[in-house]
């Protein structure tokens, strides 16, 4: 059914992963599928690298996000052979264009509980439900 799941985590925020990462692991290998794992660097203003930051401060988290990424995937992987991508930028942007990119047919993602704010801006998981084009699983904590 399934032949691309991709996972989105946050590495700083564990529940962005501890119920969803299994959910994806077990649906890969109920389906036989590859499991991609996103994490997602945002974009720092210009003018707070330009003014603040040594220029290559952008290049520096991206691969300090690689190598987290990759040890995190090392470590929860449960024998499942997952494939880490980074993208920097916004969250639900980067998503849905790794899940084109990958060729993914299901995107599973945490959510916690909406409150009124994000009825009203909109969480990250209810934009990529919005704007996918394959299925999207949300795994409430």
């Amino acid at each position: 059914m399934y032949k691309s799941i991709l996972l989105s985590v946050d590495l700083q925020d564990e529940a962005s992963w501890k119920k969803a990462l299994p959910t994806a692991l077990a649906m890969g290998k109920t389906f036989g599928a590859q499991v991609h794992l996103i994490t997602v660097v945002p974009e720092l203003p210009a003018y707070v690298v330009g003014t603040f930051l040594p220029g290559d401060t952008e290049t520096k988290l991206v691969q300090a996000a690689r190598d987290n990424l990759k040890a995190f995937a090392a470590e929860h992987g449960d024998g499942t052979e997952i494939v880490p991508h980074v993208a920097m930028g916004s969250v639900y942007s980067s998503i849905l264009e790794a899940a084109r990119s990958v060729g993914a047919d299901l995107i599973v993602m945490a959510s916690h509980r909406p409150e009124m704010s994000d009825y009203l801006l909109g969480p990250n998981a209810a934009r990529v439900v919005r704007h996918s084009a394959c299925s999207v699983l949300v795994v409430r904590d």
